[in-house]
């Protein structure tokens, strides 16, 4: 697609401009699958291999795309290893609260190793101090309690799931069309005590709004059951680590297993669970991670 290249560059010009030049061909339609995906041969002793390649500067609450050095055996993030394709491309997604740098390892096969040391530049997240105490939020009841961790349950193993989608590989798209009325990362200090921040991104849409799949991926949970907290609760696994989650649907219409593509019809926007109205919470995270699904989209 001509001019794609490009467009990772602009995607991430928010966090600042690319560490180094992209192998070529590397990046079309932010980084475009391959056919084969064969392992790499790793290279010879005497080559000289390049550095690592990032996609834009680290931010908290962001992600960004890495290519390791060619004949890459194996990528280590703060020691531990992280997935990479047959290209060496790999993904790192950054809390909202990340610590500010991270350290980067590529082990080689002749048993030499290149460390790259990440700074991590701070979010700017919409902080709110209050004179007032925190209210404690919706009081639990007995049936909230006993539901809870077979929810939780649900959750934490439909983020387990690692499918091979290759939908993180996609320039995002915004879900709904609506008034952004709630931003990632926002948070309230009540008298010097600070409260939860938000963990997603809201978008304000009438109840039975149609929205649409942000990217490729496999569908890990869809909770034809409402959730006390998140109501109708739909997950998308994008590959790599990489998934979104959309709350508080008034319906589901894709079911678990089923793969979507990027502008698919899959849910309505409701109100359902813990909502004051209806709109679409889009969280996303990578691993452990939350990450702000603003900065993965053009459109805001």
């Amino acid at each position: 697609m001509k001019g794609r290249s490009s467009i990772v560059l602009l995607m991430f010009a928010a966090l600042a401009t690319c560490t180094a030049t992209p192998p070529q061909a590397a990046i079309p339609e932010r980084i475009k699958p391959v056919e084969t995906m064969t392992t790499a041969a790793p290279a010879p002793a005497e080559r000289i291999r390049a550095d690592f390649w990032f996609s834009g500067s680290a931010l908290q609450g962001g992600l960004i795309i890495g290519q390791a050095p060619s004949g890459t055996r194996m990528a280590l993030l703060n020691g531990t290893e992280i997935p990479l394709t047959a290209e060496g491309f790999f993904l790192i997604g950054f809390d909202r609260d990340a610590e500010n740098s991270f350290s980067l390892v590529a082990l080689f096969s002749d048993g030499t190793r290149k460390d790259h040391y990440l700074p991590v530049a701070p979010g700017n997240w919409k902080i709110e101090h209050v004179a007032a105490n925190p209210t404690g939020g919706a009081k639990t009841t007995e049936e909230f309690q006993a539901r809870r961790g077979a929810e939780l349950a649900r959750i934490n193993g439909a983020r387990a799931i690692r499918s091979t989608s290759d939908g993180w590989r996609q320039n995002f798209i915004r879900p709904v069309v609506g008034r952004i009325s709630g931003l990632f990362g926002a948070q309230r200090i009540y008298n010097g005590t600070p409260g939860s921040y938000h963990s997603g991104m809201d978008i304000a849409a009438p109840a039975g709004t149609p929205f649409i799949a942000p990217a490729d991926g496999i569908v890990t949970l869809a909770a034809a059951d409402a959730f006390t907290l998140e109501g109708h609760l739909l997950m998308i696994d994008h590959g790599m680590g990489l998934n979104s989650a959309f709350l508080h649907c008034s319906e589901l219409l894709v079911k678990e297993g089923d793969v979507v593509k990027q502008g698919q019809i899959i849910g309505k926007v409701g109100s359902t669970g813990r909502a004051s109205g209806p709109h679409l919470h889009w969280g996303m995270k990578w691993n452990s991670a939350r990450i702000d699904p603003k900065l993965l989209i053009f459109a805001s």
